[in-house]
């Protein structure tokens, strides 16, 4: 060991055994100048790892190049999972110049290994025999997919097209980086002050209190009040704010983030990242990227896509028109100018529920304390499936909003520790996620996953949640519960990585616990009093339930229509963003006054990276199986029914991807999925 090596792993805390509490990252020794010398060392010795796997004497085995495979870079891995989610949770300056330097850095290493060709060319020889080699099921699926895997980035593709492959892979590692980035940038840098009491009219206590924290966040003097673009912010105050011009400043420039002309400007990017994928599929083989993305998916064709989406769009339409008028009626009568506008919609909708159902959401809010709604979602768990969060304190974790639970199971065994970081901050991307700071394996003797939810709700001295955000909460420990919850031997197939379209059904049928009758009169408590939730008020919630879901309907199948209208475009063809988007709004119908919940220019499902590139979709997918799913559980009698639990445990959340999705629901369920429940829970059948 060199001199400098040697420094390096002295003074790298990222190098060094972590002897923490759990083997937790050393939060508080890390910062961002680390993390270059880091990977400098972990890249390299993981690739010497596969070198000595691939460069061995001994013919290929599964367990000497597969499991051999599946089981190096713990270093690397490590590394890159605390870098990843410090960027998106607490980033600052100089992280994020880390991401713009190492983003194809770190495309480039993931080329190095799938174009690796000696060792290509052992799990090649293993793949072709596989009917041969006595491999129990969970062992053929790693050796089918780590094949796949390979053969997906490029390992099949002759010598002259490898050199730009991995160029192309590096070029959009780069680009999504700067989208992730220009959006961020976009959302801290707008915030709307309310100076007087005219702007604050008609907002309720709980966005007031919220807004109050948002300006403290701002370093405002004490007793602002201040509306960023964070959704736990802008959606209320769309929601509430009788001021309709202040409305509308904020719906614009939501709409506008990442499509200000300048150093933020998202769109040119977003064609230069349409035009390597389109390279991408074409050195595949394949026509549209689109056709490339749905090979390993379980819609398997954009046809199959279109299907499902053209069930729900066209009612949806129809049913809008019919809330239009209502709405159009409601603004009338309030002296609101007609035809209503897309930052009416919002504030006319609540106008009408109000009306019909006796329901204000500023009184259902009081009894959705987040630290209530933490309680049910553990509780539910518990009940589900035997586990239970035992919080610890005084543990260094990345921020002080950061919580850290063990969770242990019914014999009482640690089975995997939980962060909840449930609120928006300036140094935090926008949304709600799941991830991981370790994965679930059988890896030397097995490890214990670290999950982490990210949640932006606006922080308050009792933060409130609407019923969205409660389903929120819910959605993302769904997710999360599918990474703590695992059970398999190899990491390759741990907690959530499952195909795309498949890994939405934990979080969505999760959702279903939050809206239970019997769980919210345990736990939504009036923040104040402690009084249990009324009989009433949860009679007048599933009364609602159903209403201006024609709004969120149109809202979120339109972008996924026309994500993958863009992703099916042919090879080769040159894509203007904000020309594209119009003319398939035009196409579609999409009603002005609904428009989009996400548009192009900060569509960060489709442009942060692949992951959900001509995969929006996935969303509804998985609501046809969440609604058909949920549905065991009614059939039974008993949201906690034990023995349809334990089949969901078995062969959902602990199973990772031990087996082809459909065959793992077919084995809950007992059959094939049916699409009418989904579009029955959204009213348009």
């Amino acid at each position: 060991m060199n001199d400098a090596l040697r420094d390096t792993l002295a003074i790298n805390p990222l190098l060094q055994d972590w002897h923490t509490p759990y083997g937790l990252p050393p939060f508080d020794q890390v910062d961002a100048g680390h993390f270059i010398p880091a990977f400098d060392l972990a890249m390299p010795a993981h690739l010497a790892e596969l070198d000595a796997i691939a460069s061995q004497a001994a013919p290929a085995s599964f367990d000497n190049t597969v499991v051999a495979f599946d089981a190096a870079g713990r270093l690397l891995t490590r590394i890159e999972l605390l870098f990843d989610n410090l960027a998106s949770s607490e980033t600052s300056p100089a992280l994020q110049e880390v991401e713009l330097i190492m983003a194809p850095r770190i495309a480039a290493h993931k080329n190095a290994i799938y174009m690796h060709a000696a060792l290509f060319s052992r799990i090649d020889a293993l793949y072709g025999q596989r009917a041969e080699l006595g491999l129990d099921s969970e062992q053929l699926r790693l050796l089918e997919r780590i094949h796949l895997d390979f053969v997906r980035a490029g390992a099949k593709l002759p010598e002259d097209k490898r050199q730009r492959y991995g160029e192309v892979m590096e070029a959009l590692a780069g680009l999504c980086t700067r989208f992730t980035q220009n959006v961020l940038a976009d959302e801290a840098g707008f915030s709307l002050q309310l100076k007087d009491a005219a702007d604050l009219a008609g907002l309720p206590d709980f966005l007031l209190a919220s807004a109050q924290g948002a300006a403290r966040q701002l370093g405002l003097p004490e007793g602002s009040h201040a509306i960023t673009l964070s959704p736990s912010l802008a959606e209320p105050f769309l929601t509430f704010s009788s001021r309709r011009d202040l409305r509308e400043i904020v719906w614009r420039e939501r709409v506008a983030r990442g499509a200000h002309a300048g150093e933020h400007d998202n769109r040119p990017l977003a064609a230069e990242i349409m035009a390597l994928r389109q390279e991408q599929a074409a050195l595949h083989g394949y026509a549209s990227y689109a056709d490339y993305e749905l090979v390993d998916r379980m819609a398997g064709k954009p046809a199959a896509v279109h299907d499902l989406l053209s069930r729900a769009w066209e009612p949806a339409k129809r049913k809008a028109e019919q809330d239009r008028l209502a709405l159009t009626e409601m603004a009338r009568s309030l002296g609101e100018p007609t035809p209503i506008a897309a930052w009416d919609w919002r504030y006319l909708a609540e106008k009408v529920r109000q009306q019909r159902y006796d329901l204000d959401d500023a009184e259902i809010k009081p009894y959705f304390a987040l630290e209530n709604m933490i309680a049910a979602m553990f509780d539910c768990a518990g009940k589900l499936f035997g586990v239970r969060f035992v919080e610890q304190q005084g543990i260094p974790l990345y921020h002080a909003d950061a919580r850290l639970w063990e969770v242990r199971d019914r014999a009482d065994q640690l089975i995997g520790l939980f962060i909840g970081d449930n609120y928006a901050r300036p140094s935090k991307r926008s949304g709600a996620w799941m991830s991981i700071f370790r994965s679930q394996s059988g890896i030397a003797g097995g490890t214990l996953p670290i999950v982490i939810n990210n949640n932006n709700f606006a922080k308050a001295d009792t933060t409130l949640l609407s019923a969205d955000d409660l389903r929120t909460l819910f959605h993302e420990f769904g997710h999360g519960l599918h990474g703590l919850l695992s059970q398999v031997r190899y990491e390759h197939l741990a907690g959530t990585q499952v195909l795309s379209d498949f890994v939405e059904l934990p979080s969505q049928i999760f959702e279903n616990w939050a809206d239970e009758e019997s769980v919210l009169k345990q736990h939504a408590r009036h923040y104040q009093t402690g009084e249990a939730i009324p009989a009433a008020l949860l009679q007048k919630l599933k009364a609602a339930r159903q209403f201006n879901q024609a709004w969120a309907t149109i809202q979120y199948v339109a972008p996924a229509l026309i994500d993958m209208a863009l992703h099916s475009l042919p090879n080769g063809t040159e894509v203007d963003i904000a020309a594209f988007e119009a003319e398939q709004c035009a196409a579609l119908g999409v009603p002005e006054d609904i428009g989009l919940r996400h548009y192009l220019s900060h569509f960060q499902h489709l442009f942060a990276g692949p992951g959900y590139a001509a995969g929006y979709y996935v969303y509804m997918w998985a609501e046809v199986l969440d609604a058909d799913g949920y549905d065991a559980f009614i059939e039974a009698g008993d949201p906690f029914h034990a023995e349809t639990a334990e089949r969901l445990y078995r062969h959902i959340y602990s199973a990772g991807n031990k087996q082809e999705p459909a065959a793992a629901y077919r084995a809950f369920r007992g059959r094939d999925p049916k699409v009418e429940p989904m579009l029955a829970k959204r009213g348009l059948i």
